[in-house]
């Protein structure tokens, strides 16, 4: 194959040396594409491309190939009726591959296709057709049909535009028909001006479609049922009067039957403090007389201590008197026996009374006895309480589940294996404990107060996950106190609780001293607890201070001091526990402080314990000191079973005798003093008690006073309003009155129906009436928008109609007159027809004839001047004509030759093709154009060929 270039004027040989635009063709290939095995690889120029061939040589193949390959459908190139014809006899599919040009400052996606673009397509014989979109260097970077139409815009490559590619039967069907519709429909798609029509059109359908829709359904459609929902609504007026003064009522009876019941037992409070106070003072003064006897006792015994040597050997001088005594019987004087007889008659029955006091004071030790006993007894079980608690401590080391109890580890293992099992909608959290942390370790005692149970609590996301988690509770905690389950549904965000929490600028909220991750856990305590609103001040005295001195801290309603102690605005209640037991985070301290209770419990055992000390203390000194006056003593000692007399003694010296005599005396003196300090603890005690259970009623009354408070007044945003009510009427017409009213509000309710779902459907109404009141209006000023687009968009289009034809007749006279031809275009855009009248020869020497009374050269000299006037109005980067001179004489296809390259040389920047059977030999060589001649085909074998050798003069 070989280059041939005629050159027929200067302009063309004076052509500038500019490089072709983006979008141009650069190769193409055909494989198994109608009836050819393999065309190509066809490398086009970038200017002026002739394809020569004889006819079935393949050039409609390679035009139709370069339509369907860029999206064009089957039915555009008018050789078939489906993409699968296009597959090759006896072949499973057909491939095309082009390269398109991607240089310059409008190259697409130059940063992945490169300065070339590979459009690779396959169609299968079942008609499915599917593309590769490859960079340069052969990387695939797309295989949707999108990305391609994407390139093709980019571009500006229309494959179904007739001037870019003009197919032998669309010239025969626009061009070479004699109707003047037919050329008039060429010009306005050649143009766009019938796609530009056809979306004005589109508009105004649609446009249209959406007045219809809003006139039916529009606000008009929604305004009656509105009207039926407010008249509705209108009518539950009455009814929030009545609901209105039912609530005031409640008001009123909540504060008739709590006001004065508290008022009084406020009253008689002091009564039992008084009383309290009147026994705790003689409880004090029987204390302080017992301490005195006790200090005279130490001194009575310390002087029978020094005095117990003479004591023995008293006894052993009594025994030989009483020896002396017996033998001298006998000799003494009958006055003398009698007058002994009735001193010791008189010394026995001081002994009997001796005897019987010791008796009471042994009953007194034995009753002391029994009570250390039973004080021993409760000091083990403590102390194995202690231990109890010690273990579970020194086990937390480990693992700080094990302080919310001993099974709790194993119950959170039992909850996670369900939950991966898929027995829980929602995992469970719990306990709450052990979900939070504190920022500050000194609020461990207030905060676990505050909390108290929920620190054990479980949370659960709905009723059927709470059924799961008691029955693993049953199974894990067997016999034992089960925590408490709360179910609430769970929530990816923390509550919003800005308009209802306390803000300080000094101290903390509990929800603020808590680090909490889970915000499940953070909104059951919210909900529960209200932590939001209950402030946490370290000092007690400034706490009561912030709380109690006429304006609390907005939104808070109590708070808590570091030992525990819950402060409310008109009451203080002090913590029962000294430490934290679940949210201390030194777990050694702890453990240290369980053990040192342990073994101060311990180490009182019988002989440790208060009560047996002081018994034996006291027994002591009664046997020991005292001075005895009388010259005779008997000293007894008694079992702790019985009060036998054993032994009897007698002591005449008189420094043993005063001793012994004051210790019997204080011993009657300090039990005397001490059942008088049992008696006035018992009283102090009774009334103790009688208070705690006075001041618990009170707190009781204080509480429901508080809940009925909440339950009084309804404020604009729904929640109870504690603010005080003056009541003049009795409970009981309160009642009555109030029992009528809601008698006839229910009667009202059932003729009106339910008063949420009045309120509620009218709500909805309203906002879909304003919602579509909205909408309504926004469409209508869409549309006067659109409307005055529209109106300008179509003058606009009128207009450019009007240039672009008077350009086209502008350019068809030029080029009419190159050859000497002289003719007109007229437009009617009313009825849509154009006429082209062309006069061969001298304008001023024939008359103007239509183009059918014009010769066949002639005719297709005419028609190509109509394509060049279009091309010249045009964009495209490249443009294709299938066998235009096939009907001209060798005189009007030079003329028109010459005329196609001048425009070619005109337009550097656009690429030409021109398919034809005629060889092209006499064109000159140059640069600029290249001829692509095509093989013969092989009609002897019916089979494809490779065709495709080119060369480049």
């Amino acid at each position: 194959m070989h280059f041939t270039v005629i050159c027929y004027n200067p302009v063309i040989c004076a052509l500038l040396q500019r490089v072709a635009d983006v979008g141009i063709v650069e190769s193409i290939t055909l494989k198994n594409f109608m009836c050819h095995s393999l065309l190509g690889p066809f490398t086009f120029g970038s200017n002026v491309n002739f394809v020569v061939g004889s006819n079935g040589s393949g050039k409609s193949a390679v035009l139709t190939a370069l339509i369907v390959a860029l999206g064009g459908n089957a039915q555009a190139t008018n050789r078939g009726s489906s993409l699968k014809g296009f597959v090759k006899e006896g072949e499973s599919s057909a491939d095309v591959s082009i390269t398109l040009c991607n240089k310059g400052r409008d190259a697409f996606k130059p940063e992945a296709y490169g300065t070339a673009i590979n459009v690779d397509l396959r169609i299968t014989r079942e008609g499915l057709r599917t593309y590769k979109l490859r960079s340069k260097s052969g990387n695939i970077i797309s295989t949707k049909k999108e990305e391609l139409m994407c390139i093709l815009d980019n571009l500006n490559i229309q494959v179904n535009n007739p001037v870019s590619i003009l197919t032998q039967e669309m010239s025969k069907y626009f061009l070479h028909s004699k109707g003047e519709g037919d050329k008039y429909r060429f010009f306005m798609k050649a143009t766009q001006l019938e796609q530009m029509r056809e979306d004005f059109v589109y508009i105004k359908s649609t446009k249209h479609i959406t007045e219809d829709k809003m006139s039916q359904q529009g606000e008009i459609a929604f305004f009656p049922c509105y009207l039926e929902k407010m008249d509705r609504y209108k009518s539950l007026a009455s009814l929030d009067e009545m609901h209105s003064k039912l609530e005031e009522l409640q008001k009123q009876m909540a504060w008739a039957l709590v006001r004065p019941k508290l008022q009084s037992d406020r009253q008689s409070t002091g009564k039992y403090d008084e009383k309290v106070e009147e026994w705790k003072n003689k409880v004090e003064e029987a204390e302080q007389k017992y301490k005195q006897i006790q200090d005279q006792l130490e001194g009575i015994t310390q002087r029978i201590q020094e005095l117990q040597p003479q004591c023995t050997q008293l006894k052993t001088e009594v025994q030989k008197r009483n020896s002396l005594l017996k033998s001298s019987e006998v000799r003494t004087h009958p006055l003398q026996l009698l007058l002994r007889m009735e001193q010791i008659r008189a010394e026995l029955e001081n002994m009997q009374h001796q005897i019987s006091t010791l008796g009471q004071q042994i009953n007194q030790y034995e009753q002391a006895s029994s009570r250390a006993k039973d004080e021993l007894n409760k000091m083990r079980y403590g102390k194995r309480g202690l231990g109890a608690v010690r273990i579970i401590m020194e086990s937390s080391r480990s693992n700080c589940l094990r302080r919310f109890g001993e099974h709790m580890p194993a119950l959170l293992s039992s909850i996670q294996e369900a939950h991966r099992k898929g027995q829980f909608k929602q995992r469970p959290r719990g306990p709450l404990g052990y979900c939070i942390s504190l920022k500050d370790p000194e609020l461990a005692l207030a905060v676990e107060v505050c909390l108290k149970s929920f620190l054990h609590s479980f949370t659960c996301d709905n009723y059927d996950d709470e059924k799961v988690l008691q029955g693993l509770m049953a199974r894990v905690l067997k016999g034992g106190r089960r925590p408490t389950i709360i179910t609430s549904a769970f929530l990816s965000n923390v509550h919003d609780t800005t308009s209802r929490a306390v803000n300080h600028p000094e101290y903390p909220s509990v929800l603020q001293a808590l680090e909490i991750e889970d915000p499940v856990v953070a909104n059951c305590l919210i909900d529960q607890r209200g932590i939001e609103s209950i402030l946490l001040i370290k000092n007690r005295t400034e706490a009561r201070r912030v709380m109690q001195r006429g304006n609390p801290p907005r939104n808070c309603n109590q708070a808590f001091s570091v030992e525990g102690d819950q402060i409310f605005t008109n009451r203080t209640y002090t913590a029962d526990q000294p430490r934290a037991k679940f949210l201390s985070s030194d777990i050694e301290e702890e453990i240290r402080c369980v053990c040192a209770h342990t073994w101060f419990n311990g180490s009182q055992g019988a002989e440790g314990c208060p009560s047996i000390l002081l018994f034996k203390m006291n027994f002591k000194q009664n046997m020991i000191k005292g001075y005895i006056l009388t010259p005779w003593l008997q000293v007894f000692t008694y079992s702790k079973t019985s009060a036998k007399v054993l032994h009897v003694f007698q002591w005449p010296t008189p420094d043993v005798r005063l001793p012994l005599f004051f210790s019997v005396v204080l011993q009657e003196e300090l039990s005397k003093s001490d059942q008088e300090g049992v008696r006035c603890k018992h009283h102090k005690k009774h009334y103790e008690d009688k208070r705690k259970v006075h001041l618990k009623s009170i707190e009781t009354l204080e509480a429901s006073l508080n809940v009925k408070e909440q339950e009084l007044a309804v404020c604009q945003r729904g929640e109870i309003c504690p603010e005080r009510t003056e009541v003049r009427r009795t409970a009981k017409s309160l009642d009555s009155e109030i029992s009528r009213l809601k008698t006839k509000i229910t009667t009202q309710q059932g003729q009106q129906g339910d008063r949420e779902e009045i309120v509620r459907q009218y709500h909805e109404a309203l906002t879909n009436y304003k919602d579509m009141k909205h909408q309504v209006k926004n469409l209508n000023n869409f549309i006067k928008t659109l409307d005055n687009i529209i109106s300008m968009r179509l003058k606009a289009y009128a207009d450019l109609r009007r240039f672009l034809s008077a350009r086209c007749k502008y350019y068809f006279d030029s080029m009419l007159a190159q050859r000497g031809y002289t003719g007109s275009m007229t437009f009617d855009h009313k009825n849509e027809t154009l006429s082209i009248t062309v006069q061969p020869g001298a304008g001023n020497k024939a008359d103007l004839s239509d183009m059918r009374s014009l010769s066949g050269g002639e005719r297709s000299f005419s028609t190509v001047c109509f394509v060049l006037s279009l091309w010249a109005i045009t964009e495209a980067p490249f443009r294709c004509l299938d066998e235009f001179d096939v009907y001209m004489d060798m005189v009007n296809r030079r003329i028109s030759m010459d005329m196609m390259l001048k425009v070619a040389a005109s337009q550097r920047n656009r690429q030409f093709i021109f398919l034809t059977p005629q060889s092209m030999s006499t064109l000159p060589e140059t640069d600029l154009i290249r001829i692509l001649r095509l093989k013969d085909p092989d009609r002897s074998h019916g089979a494809g060929q490779r065709n495709g050798e080119e060369e480049q003069d």
